[in-house]
């Protein structure tokens, strides 16, 4: 068990950590710099401005909280009215306060922000944690959903909605109900975002990703090289050539003639990088068959908007609205069921409405349906069962295949380690919740007391942040903050009562 002492040095590094991940108006140049896209010498960092935005006002705001200096390394611009017009990649504009994850993550991201909120209010931060809500509002009124990140080439993709279990668990700390009644119009816009075309399967009436947009991720093709100067995608491309696999016809995302990846590849893999797992094997090799999928996580979360939305319009009075979410939840519930539980593997599966069938590809989002509550306490028992295949040394595995990407074996990520505790502890798995709770925090506390750092991500099976080596695909770098990791401790303190 960990002592007082390394207790109380892990929280004030948290604390501490929570000031330099945050950017605000005076962070501005800070937060403009961004380590995944080249620039050319000396010219001024771009930050666009809603078109909804007055430019005037800003220039002047920012006028009074930056220097001369700062502010000639700056250029503020109107966003273009489509996305194909930006010929110059930069930040997108926030009012509000936001933490960053860290590294060279340097923006605000959809899902990480809701950990990182977590964070917050667990450490009496809540007016930071409540400005970060406040900013996913603004990005559904500004930029039409909340982003992958806030930078120019993320206005095609979102990022897995936990929008309103931030909402909610604001509320818990402010009691705000003319905040909450506010937060319903972008609730309502950004839920559609999910379930009209191109997100959702006529078939299923489950929602999927697909991100639009065309072409190679920028964020990618300049950041993600390996030794040799290879992209990710060079790297992809030499997968294809050489392994033969029978997950989803290759032909469709690569042209072995041409030795290219297809226009449906980079479609595939934009829409894997909206999803947040970026990369798995989850879809097939690279996951870019996740257009074709309706995936455990995206209508677990869902699901889990639907009801938080029926809790708000209960919580305002508006019970008749109410009671239409509700409905809402529980025919998703039906189609989860009908579609991704599977009884005789007693898991949850992503289903593929191309070829009809789920992939048994054992995955941690199998704890989803249990953290949303929408499991019956018989599939609880069942993926409960199950947790051998999932439970480390070091906490939750994402997967049981060797792929070479960071969201596979070896790896564990906070998130998939509190989604998993919590969805146990719902249905009353307490001990083993707890269990898995002290073994993830007990791994990044032996890496802190090394390192001095919390990070990104670990290798659970050896109890190591030591992952780089591991990693063939995407970025191998394993970032230091780190906002959500954070979080998650956080959270791991407080049901350990430590």
């Amino acid at each position: 068990m960990p002592n007082a002492t390394e207790i109380a040095t892990l929280k004030t590094y948290i604390k501490q950590t929570w000031k330099t991940l945050t950017r605000s108006q005076k962070d501005l140049l800070t937060a403009a710099k961004d380590p995944k896209v080249e620039r050319q010498g000396e010219q001024p960092w771009l930050v666009y401005v809603s078109p909804r935005e007055d430019l005037d006002r800003i220039q002047t705001s920012l006028q009074q909280v930056l220097t001369a200096k700062e502010l000639q390394q700056l250029e503020l611009r109107v966003l273009p009215t489509e996305v194909a017009l930006i010929e110059e990649h930069g930040l997108l504009y926030l009012p509000h306060p936001y933490v960053v994850p860290g590294g060279r993550f340097n923006e605000m991201y959809g899902w990480d922000s809701y950990f990182i909120i977590l964070g917050l209010v667990q450490d009496c931060e809540v007016e930071l944690a409540k400005n970060m809500v406040d900013q996913f509002a603004y990005e559904i009124e500004h930029y039409g959903m909340i982003l992958n990140a806030n930078r120019t080439y993320f206005l095609t993709r979102s990022q897995p909605p936990i929008y309103t279990p931030a909402i909610l668990k604001v509320y818990e700390s402010t009691q705000d109900r003319q905040w909450l009644q506010s937060m319903l119009p972008t609730i309502e816009t950004y839920y559609y975002y999910w379930n009209v075309p191109p997100h959702i399967n006529p078939h299923t009436k489950l929602s999927h990703y697909s991100a639009l947009g065309h072409g190679a991720a920028i964020e990618v093709v300049t950041s993600e090289l390996d030794e040799q100067g290879r992209t990710h995608y060079d790297r992809v491309k030499e997968y294809y050539q050489q392994v033969q696999f029978d997950d989803y016809d290759v032909d469709l995302y690569y042209d072995r003639q041409k030795d290219e990846l297809t226009e449906l590849f980079y479609q595939g893999d934009r829409s894997m990088r909206e999803s947040g797992f970026d990369i798995t094997n989850r879809f097939g090799p690279f996951s870019v068959d996740i257009i074709h999928y309706a995936p455990v996580c995206l209508n677990t979360l869902l699901a889990k908007m639907e009801l938080d939305t029926a809790e708000i319009n209960e919580i305002l009075g508006h019970s008749n609205i109410a009671s239409q979410w509700r409905d809402r939840a529980s025919l998703r519930q039906e189609r989860i069921n009908e579609f991704l539980w599977s009884e005789e593997a007693g898991l949850y599966f992503d289903y593929n409405f191309r070829t009809g069938k789920r992939r048994n590809y054992e995955y941690a989002t199998t704890f989803f349906p249990l953290w949303a509550g929408i499991a019956s306490e018989k599939q609880a028992h069942r993926v409960w069962q199950n947790l051998a295949k999932f439970e480390r040394e070091g906490g939750i595995i994402t997967s049981n295949v060797v792929s070479g990407n960071q969201w596979d074996a070896p790896f564990g990520w906070a998130p998939l380690n509190l989604v998993a505790v919590e969805g146990l502890w719902r249905y009353g798995y307490e001990e083993d919740a707890k269990r898995i709770a002290h073994k993830f925090l007990a791994m990044a506390l032996q890496e802190f007391n090394q390192t001095g750092t919390l990070v990104e991500k670990y290798d659970v099976c050896a109890c190591s942040a030591n992952v780089s080596d591991e990693i063939k695909y995407g970025y191998s770098s394993n970032e230091i903050g780190f906002g959500w990791t954070n979080g998650v401790i956080l959270e791991f303190l407080r049901i350990l009562d430590m």
